[in-house]
């Protein structure tokens, strides 16, 4: 059982599903990697046919495995947020203090190291969640439209009229171009530094040039932004 999503596949291991992406390189040699995060990257020779990578993988399913449950056990539990006076909460790469008090209206602000958040009852955590998440989304559309007309408006490489986006919660995805042609965009992307935002954004804008993720995509991806390697490895180091 095999499934294919872009650059993303998975592969059956007895009972463990194996995902992981795909990258195709000027190399010789295949090469494995499993971060910390439990992402697992295979980078190939170009060229190479994808069933023989997929063996390839297979092969390597016993090691892959380990590795995974080595980096699990230094995983962080990460609770289920509160919504309550002194928590952490993430914006732009960095972390901000909640502090919620009772008010008669209802208004979320950032000022200085804090959240601030205004409201009649600050027992009733689920209208403090709902506000912080509509005041993630205001930026989120304010910020991420910016940085998509940047982004677009930096080259005349693309052949293509400004694409329309969408800001969804995605589990396992900062970002993807639909069959559509619109891009999606995930709104805790939000919570991470602007460079990783605008790389998001640049790599979707260059799958509307390039379908698949192959020698031509990363040629574009690399004139366009140099350091992208950088600062999807920065990326990566935000939780999904």
């Amino acid at each position: 059982m095999i499934a294919q999503n872009q650059n993303r596949y998975s592969i059956l291991y007895g009972k463990e599903t194996i995902e992981f992406e795909l990258e195709f390189y000027e190399r010789q040699r295949f090469r494995i990697d499993v971060h910390p995060n439990n992402r697992v990257v295979v980078y190939a020779p170009i060229g190479k046919n994808i069933d023989e990578i997929k063996e390839r993988v297979k092969k390597k399913a016993p090691w892959i495995i380990k590795q995974k449950l080595y980096f699990e056990q230094y995983q962080p539990s990460l609770p289920n947020k509160s919504y309550i006076s002194g928590e952490t909460h993430l914006y732009l790469g960095r972390q901000y203090r909640l502090k919620v008090s009772e008010s008669n209206y209802e208004e979320v602000r950032l000022v200085g190291k804090y959240i601030l958040v205004h409201i009649k009852s600050k027992q009733n955590t689920l209208k403090v969640k709902a506000l912080v998440e509509e005041w993630y989304k205001v930026h989120a559309r304010k910020i991420f439209q910016q940085y998509l007309l940047d982004c677009y408006n930096r080259s005349d490489k693309f052949r293509f009229e400004l694409p329309k986006y969408q800001i969804r919660k995605m589990n396992k995805r900062w970002g993807s171009y639909t069959k559509r042609g619109d891009i999606l965009l995930n709104l805790e992307l939000i919570k991470t530094p602007l460079y990783c935002i605008e790389y998001v954004i640049m790599h979707e804008l260059c799958h509307v040039e390039v379908r698949n993720h192959n020698v031509q995509f990363y040629k574009l991806l690399t004139a366009l932004m140099p350091d992208w390697k950088k600062r999807k490895e920065k990326l990566h180091t935000f939780l999904l």
